[in-house]
């Protein structure tokens, strides 16, 4: 992902993510924080042009202790200890192309390349059967805090964690 690329993520994040709306600066800051984890997924319909199809989100985080929805982090924590899934979203277009399969794949080798044992997501729109069929299961240690982030989102958000194997 690229600066030129946030007026389609943020076209496609209005898309398919209309009842989680973040604004502009939440995603610029995304990318200038830890460009290596933002990734579009660009489609060629004539063959020469590409379009954006989608796009996916990263950043380290602290595990148990996802941002809120629609919020800045200003710096990364400073003891990050796994890969957080911020957000993804894929336009109708490029659902059904393998690439949530792609995108597990991703996960596990940013997280193994940033030193993270683990990642996290917080799973929206009924996706947790999605995500725990891709090796993600719930985190046993909810407090408060958490329970207060998760909720920021919608009552069915799940925060799901993924263990990267060695």
């Amino acid at each position: 992902m690229q600066e030129s690329d946030l007026s389609a993520v943020v076209a496609i994040a209005g898309l398919v993510h209309p009842d989680y709306p973040e604004s502009p600066e939440v995603f610029a800051e995304r990318l200038r924080l830890f460009e290596q984890g933002c990734w579009i997924a660009v489609g060629h319909d004539d063959g020469a042009r590409g379009h954006a199809r989608g796009y996916a989100i990263m950043h380290p985080a602290v595990l148990g202790q996802p941002p809120a929805l629609n919020s800045l982090l200003h710096r990364l924590p400073v003891h990050a200890d796994c890969l957080y899934l911020h957000d993804v979203a894929l336009t109708e277009a490029a659902r059904q192309s393998g690439l949530g399969g792609a995108l597990v794949e991703l996960i596990r080798q940013q997280a193994l390349s940033s030193g993270y044992s683990h990642a996290a997501l917080i799973a929206v729109n009924d996706s947790a059967a999605y995500w725990q069929r891709r090796g993600f299961s719930p985190y046993g240690n909810a407090d408060a805090a958490l329970a207060k982030k998760i909720a920021s989102y919608d009552g069915n958000a799940c925060y799901l964690v993924l263990k990267i194997d060695r």
